[in-house]
């Protein structure tokens, strides 16, 4: 496929994320989808049975309105809830309640793309299409709490263009939900789905007719829906044919789209306002104002403060998209803050072994828990005062994660235990050194007369000699000295 210049692009998002509010949207019954039995957590209301009345979540919407903080968003004071009225099979009531003309967030802006709203409703149940003979309905899932965020058109000079804005709005959206704590976004989990609408057009002040890709479930299918579906228009308005307003879908497979169904109009939908749940007026239910000095620190404040500390780009992207992981690094700063008042060098060393050493034990040794945040402190202490050597800290960090070593317990102790305690006493090591020396004169002479090269033949030997409890940059000193 060719794409012409001429055509200029634009992309609008929608985006569900499911809450992890502790019950569904509108009952008590648990917000378990992916982990609990199937149709295990149901009741009269998620089934729709008659009779059964819907209650709001009130924890979903503060939810919803912490995210609409976070992205400067204008908080409704009047909000109400609606029925889409639409058929499918894991529908229960035949509608879905959700937001039409007032929604909970109006506005905002988030990696620099304007918002529109978002706004609360509720999740489907989920059908599984058993090797195509027959389908069964989970409904665990149905009435869990689903935020959906749509987003401005922004039209775009090429499809390389607005194929990485969007994925990259998409990964700052899934940060910003997981630092907030109101989901997890776990896109493998469809947690938070992605939908792009997509139009091309040769006046960036009109748009064309528009297509919608559903349900994209990783950032790199958001970027390939949207190039492929850019090259398609394009393809077709050289051929002269007539692009159908439309609902596609994506197929990671051939990484093409593929037409489901004809787009519908609002019309379509028949929205009318649920009379099974009241008018709310937010501002009298929430402290919006106090709610917004609660708010945590947010994704692009961190990003500046870690790149400004000196963390590498893909240090920062781990601890962006991984909430606790990100809460614990910096509780184990804080604890070395005590020790060295804002010491650059040991945070950096910390993240280093955090999101490499520590990383890599628990994926080796099948370990779910972070060592506990003082013991890893102590250990940077003790690696950055030259106690410990690389490969002992390396050591000592595998003892204790795999004993789960007491968090009352100094790990100096098990160091010493371990023998990994390195010797630091400039006489200590100057004996060591001189004993290496006398055992070892041919090397000596030529090491004096410039071959640098045997210097580490020197730390090896005083290592050996040390049993490996002596610091090599000592030992690199004192043989200098000499």
């Amino acid at each position: 496929m060719s794409e012409e210049k001429k055509y200029f692009v634009t992309v609008g998002m929608e985006v569900h994320a499911e809450l992890n509010t502790l019950s569904k949207m509108w009952c008590a019954c648990k917000n378990d989808p992916f982990n609990s039995e199937a149709n295990a957590n149901v009741c009269p209301v998620c089934l729709a049975e008659p009779g059964a009345l819907p209650v709001a979540n009130k924890e979903a919407l503060r939810s919803i309105i912490k995210v609409g903080l976070a992205v400067g968003g204008d908080i409704a004071n009047f909000t109400e809830f609606d029925r889409k009225n639409y058929f499918y099979p894991d529908m229960p009531k035949a509608y879905q309640i959700t937001q039409y003309k007032y929604p909970v967030v109006s506005g905002g802006k988030l990696a620099g793309i304007d918002l529109t709203r978002i706004h609360m409703e509720e999740d489907t149940a989920k059908s599984d299409h058993e090797k195509g003979l027959y389908t069964l309905i989970d409904f665990n899932r149905a009435g869990v709490p689903l935020m959906e965020l749509v987003t401005e058109p922004i039209t775009y000079n090429s499809k390389e263009e607005a194929a990485k804005a969007s994925g990259q709005f998409c990964r700052e959206y899934q940060r910003l939900i997981r630092t907030l704590g109101v989901g997890n976004a776990d896109m493998e989990k469809g947690q938070i789905r992605f939908e792009a609408n997509i139009s091309i057009t040769t006046d960036p002040e009109v748009f064309g007719t528009k297509c919608e890709i559903k349900n994209l479930n990783s950032f790199n299918s958001v970027e390939k829906g949207i190039m492929y579906e850019v090259d398609r228009h394009t393809d077709m308005l050289a051929r002269g044919e007539t692009i159908l307003q439309e609902t596609r879908g994506w197929n990671e497979q051939k990484l093409e789209t593929f037409a489901q169904r004809k787009k519908e109009n609002a019309n379509d939908y028949r929205y009318f306002p649920d009379p099974d749940l009241p008018k709310m007026y937010l501002h009298e239910i929430f402290d919006i104002e106090k709610m917004r000095s609660e708010l945590p620190e947010l994704p692009d404040v961190k990003e500046k403060r870690l790149a400004d500390l000196g963390l590498q780009e893909k240090q920062r992207n781990l601890l962006l998209e991984n909430t606790n992981l990100s809460n614990y690094y910096d509780n184990v700063c804080k604890l070395l803050d005590n020790i060295y008042k804002n010491n650059t060098e040991v945070k950096i060393l910390a993240a280093n072994y955090l999101l490499s050493d520590v990383a890599g034990i628990m994926s080796k040794e099948n370990i779910t828990n972070l060592p506990y945040e003082n013991h890893l402190a102590e250990i940077i202490q003790m690696t950055h005062e030259s106690k410990l050597s690389s490969r002992g800290a390396k050591d000592l960090l595998l003892s204790i994660m795999k004993e789960s070593y007491d968090i009352n317990l100094s790990v100096e102790l098990k160091a010493k235990e371990l023998n990994l305690i390195q010797t630091v006493d400039p006489e200590a090591v100057k004996k060591v050194v001189e004993k290496v020396i006398s055992e070892n004169q041919k090397e000596w002479t030529e090491y004096k007369a410039g071959a640098v090269k045997l210097e580490m033949f020197f730390v090896g030997k005083c290592m050996k000699e040390s049993a490996g409890s002596g610091n090599p940059k000592a030992f690199i000193e004192i043989l200098k000295s000499l």
